[in-house]
């Protein structure tokens, strides 16, 4: 007699339907690739990615009670602990099987850096196809990919490939990136699956070390089909493949203005004062598009 799997996630703490109308996803919920599909799109509409309880001193808590708290039913964003925390726990619940799995941004070969993002590996319990989802990189998929070396494919203005390394040292996955001009390699992954409290420690770090960029500054990142917008500080930038990059920095009215745009009454008035107050004095010398 084979003991039952740990359930290690608890993912049946979340209100899959409460979670389901902030995606406003009324779909099918079969766990299969076209569920998948839409509801990731739907995540990635729906659920900015932001960082502002760490600039607010609040810190950021991956416990699922916490997050469907703060992203569901509180309406706010989060980055991609948050992200990953709660659209595995969605998937859970649909019936797909999921693999947390922490990676590195960019290719360790040209610069390693830690295990700081987290990403899933789901499955398809009929078919067995398998899938790389990522709801939490901000400007990174819109869609999931198949586990495969199938590429590149096209995601609104945006390709995306998925290549493995070749040698017995280095057999990791790197997810690829395509402007129309360029690849670069975004993210790279193994397939080992990791626990909660192998995301609590990441999350640790990232949430409150001073070389963690999202220790720094806020950052506020929205993508959609054709372009990717980034708040950074008081630095605003727009990229959209194929066209020129803009950017500016903005006044503490064009920031909080923003701040409004995305998250709305889910900010409370004196966040929005507070974190305006974090940045450095706008320059009105150093403001310019580019």
């Amino acid at each position: 007699m084979t003991d039952a799997p740990v359930d290690h996630w608890r993912s049946d703490r979340l209100d899959l339907a409460a979670y389901l109308r902030r995606i406003r996803y009324s779909g099918p919920r079969a766990p299969d690739r076209a569920t998948l599909a839409a509801l990731h799109r739907a995540h990635v509409a729906a659920i900015p990615f932001e960082n502002l309880d760490v600039i607010l001193g609040r810190g950021v808590s991956v416990d699922l009670v916490d997050v469907d708290a703060k992203l569901v039913a509180g309406a706010r964003g989060g980055y991609c602990f948050e992200h990953g925390t709660l659209f595995g726990a969605v998937l859970d619940q649909v019936g797909f099987e999921v693999d947390r799995v922490l990676a590195r941004t960019g290719d360790p070969l040209e610069h390693p850096r830690p295990r700081s993002h987290l990403v899933l590996l789901v499955s398809s319990p009929a078919t067995g196809e398998r899938w790389l989802a990522d709801v939490g990189f901000g400007s990174g998929l819109l869609a999931p990919l198949a586990l495969a070396e199938d590429g590149p494919h096209q995601q609104g203005a945006w390709s995306y490939e998925l290549v493995r390394g070749r040698t017995a040292r280095d057999s990791a996955w790197r997810l690829r990136e395509g402007d129309g001009s360029t690849w670069s390699t975004i993210l790279t992954f193994t397939e080992e699956p990791y626990y909660p409290v192998d995301v609590e420690v990441a999350n640790e770090n990232t949430s409150t070390s001073p070389g963690s960029p999202f220790t720094q500054n806020p950052v506020v990142v929205l993508k959609d089909e054709s372009r990717v917008r980034r708040l950074r500080g008081r630095e605003y930038t727009v990229q959209a493949p194929g066209h020129p990059s803009s950017s500016r920095r903005l006044t503490d009215g064009e920031v909080a203005a923003l701040l409004g745009e995305v998250l709305g009454g889910a900010l409370a008035e004196e966040d929005v004062a507070a974190l305006v107050a974090s940045l450095p004095p706008y320059d009105a010398a150093a403001t310019g598009a580019t």
